[in-house]
């Protein structure tokens, strides 16, 4: 949306914008000062700080009274922040609530005003800005529509496929549960607003707690992390600080299994720990002799262990419990990843099984959208021994005098507090059997797919004791380099061709795919995926079989383009509809077709381009 805003007002627009805000910042400035009210600041852009000539109670009465929310300063005095949407009647109740007889009306024409504008200073900007041609023409409301819309072409989405990318759960995002974030009560909110103007939020907040509680088995949760990654953070550092506050600040080893997201050791090394990584069994699960091995060989420093469930490996580890339990006894404290709670919801809880902290992702298991990149949730639960070291905040804190917080971890007490309701509204709807039954058809659809998948790709983990996967499972495809030079890599750029997003790539293990199917999809929508991949099992088996060449191929030189396919020349051992139309599903009328052809990703990642050459061509319309 940011962007998209700067695309729709270009240079100009955004110039236009800030130039009127200023401006009728220098008219608030100015009223204000002439009617005797102290100035603390010469040189502004939106944001003033005022020392009243009248009594900030009764200041306080009349912005209560106008129904504005003003800043006010331990000294006394008062700040206001102006935006685009202010208009010259908020002008006007601001200098009335300040007990100012100056109109916006009799001011907006002062020739002193204008000479208090940035642009008379020595902080004029004078560099240029916003130059791609981008910013430059799409400034109608038929442009900027048309504009966005040959972006989402470029874009594969869960309006089109099944999104299979492993423990990223692509799950759906329901129209109703969307709704909310377009609702003014909802968005047009400051996140310091006073409590008693919020109280429709802290409800949600209360109740959205309590819930999350329920399901995990926490005594408390903190949404204040935008993100996994901070969740992580935020998670260590209040471990770090129960410590502390026992006196064990020598505690700073964090076990890592192997297998673990990438950002575990990161989090770890961020919260000052020094990391000893946990070795992995050939059937994935965690090596119980070197974990205790290693728990008791650092006994006396051991802060925590990083661990995740079910396993990154896609596995539920029948050890968990007693991972837990030994973890605790060399007085370390364990922290569960919650990447994978999708295939934890009302079957079993962390809380239970010994876990002391877990971060949750809300964009995950909880329907808030993620693709592209934004917004996550990331809130952390915890048991109580550690709630009062959950993040802080200097304006509100959700902790109260409880808190023996480090401090912060995002700028908002509440987090992406907008995008909460998604969360909530997917809890109350499903309940606690709809929550249950979601995860149960996740796990069901993953080992559908893998059992499906058996005779043309090995699912390389598995429980030892069931013979079954968890809630994702990972193929794999390293065989095929040997006998067909095909790569994870090539699937799945030939799977753009079959019309879906590709499977995550080379993680946790490198040269596989790993899927997960959500409980989103239905039959039809995941035999249809694997059916594209045994479609693309058989062209490998073409090229094993010398049926095909080995060097130019459906798999090495997808994905084909509608230009490609239509061009006049055709040069390619295989045919066009190999190409294009590989399996009876992928028809004419439906097709989505990949915008880029096949790009080379390690000349990519060995050259850096750091030009922006205009993307697309200037269209006319």
């Amino acid at each position: 949306m940011s962007a998209m805003f700067a695309v729709y007002h270009g240079p100009n627009g955004l110039k236009d914008i800030g130039t009127r805000v200023h401006n009728y910042a220098l008219i608030l400035h100015y009223g204000l000062k002439s009617d005797g009210n102290k100035l603390t600041n010469e040189l502004f852009f939106d944001t003033i700080r005022v020392e009243p000539k009248d009594d900030l109670i009764h200041i306080r009465q009349r912005a209560t009274e106008k129904e504005i929310n003003l800043r006010y300063y331990e000294d006394g005095s008062v700040g206001v922040a102006l935006d685009e949407t202010v208009t010259a009647q908020d002008i006007n109740d601001l200098f009335y609530i300040f007990g100012t007889p100056n109109t916006f009306e009799d001011l907006s024409h002062t020739a002193e005003v204008l000479n208090m504008s940035i642009n008379r200073s020595s902080f004029k900007r004078t560099s240029p800005y916003l130059t791609h041609p981008v910013f430059n023409i799409h400034h109608s409301e038929t442009r900027i529509v048309r504009y966005m819309k040959t972006l989402e072409n470029k874009d594969i989405s869960l309006v089109h496929s099944m999104i299979p990318l492993g423990s990223c759960t692509m799950k759906l995002n329901s129209t109703t549960e969307m709704m909310p974030c377009s609702l003014k009560h909802f968005t047009d909110i400051h996140p310091f607003a006073p409590l008693d103007q919020s109280l429709g939020y802290h409800q949600l907040f209360a109740e959205l707690e309590k819930d999350l509680c329920e399901i995990t088995g926490y005594d408390k949760i903190s949404f204040q992390p935008n993100s996994g990654a901070q969740g992580e953070y935020a998670g260590l550092r209040a471990i770090q600080c129960y410590h502390e506050a026992r006196g064990d600040k020598h505690r700073d080893v964090c076990l890592i299994p192997v297998s673990a997201h990438g950002t575990n050791p990161a989090s770890a090394q961020m919260a000052g720990m020094r990391v000893e990584p946990v070795k992995v069994k050939q059937d994935g699960s965690i090596d119980i002799d070197d974990i205790k091995e290693k728990a008791e060989k650092f006994k006396s420093r051991l802060s925590c262990l990083m661990i995740t469930y079910p396993s990154t490996n896609g596995v539920f580890e029948e050890t968990i419990g007693d991972v837990c339990d030994l973890i605790h006894k060399n007085g370390g404290q364990v922290y569960l990843d919650g990447a994978n709670m999708n295939a934890q919801v009302g079957l079993c809880r962390p809380g239970d099984y010994g876990s002391d902290v877990s971060h949750l992702n809300l964009h995950k298991t909880f329907c808030i959208p993620h693709g592209g990149g934004g917004p996550g949730m990331g809130p952390i639960g915890v048991k109580s021994h550690l709630a009062p070291f959950l993040p802080g905040h200097p304006v509100v804190n959700p902790l109260g005098q409880n808190s023996k917080s480090y401090g912060v971890v995002s700028a908002a007490p509440f987090g992406s507090s907008a995008i909460l309701p998604i969360s909530w509204a997917y809890i109350k709807m499903m309940g606690p059997r709809g929550l249950k039954k979601a995860t149960q058809v996740a796990i069901l659809n993953a080992n559908y797919m893998s059992k499906l998948l058996d005779p043309y790709y090995i699912t390389l983990f598995k429980s030892p004791q069931s013979t079954l996967v968890a809630h994702e499972f990972i193929i794999d495809v390293r065989e095929f380099k040997k006998s067909a030079n095909i790569e994870a890599a090539d699937i799945a750029k030939r799977l753009m061709d079959y019309g879906f997003h590709a499977p995550t790539m080379s993680w946790p293990v490198n040269g596989t795919l790993m899927i997960e199917p959500t409980e989103s999809e239905d039959k039809q929508e995941v035999d249809r995926f694997c059916e594209a991949l045994i479609y693309i099992r058989q062209e490998i088996q073409a090229i094993e079989d010398g049926k095909l060449d080995i060097r130019i191929n459906p798999l090495k030189m997808a994905p084909h383009t509608q230009e490609q396919v239509i061009s006049s020349s055709w040069e390619r051992p295989y045919t066009r509809e190999q190409a294009a139309f590989p399996a009876p599903f992928v028809r004419p009328d439906t097709k989505i077709w990949p915008s880029v052809a096949r790009i080379d990703d390690i000349y990519g990642d060995k050259h850096l381009v750091c030009t922006c050459p205009p993307i697309l061509p200037e269209y006319t319309y």
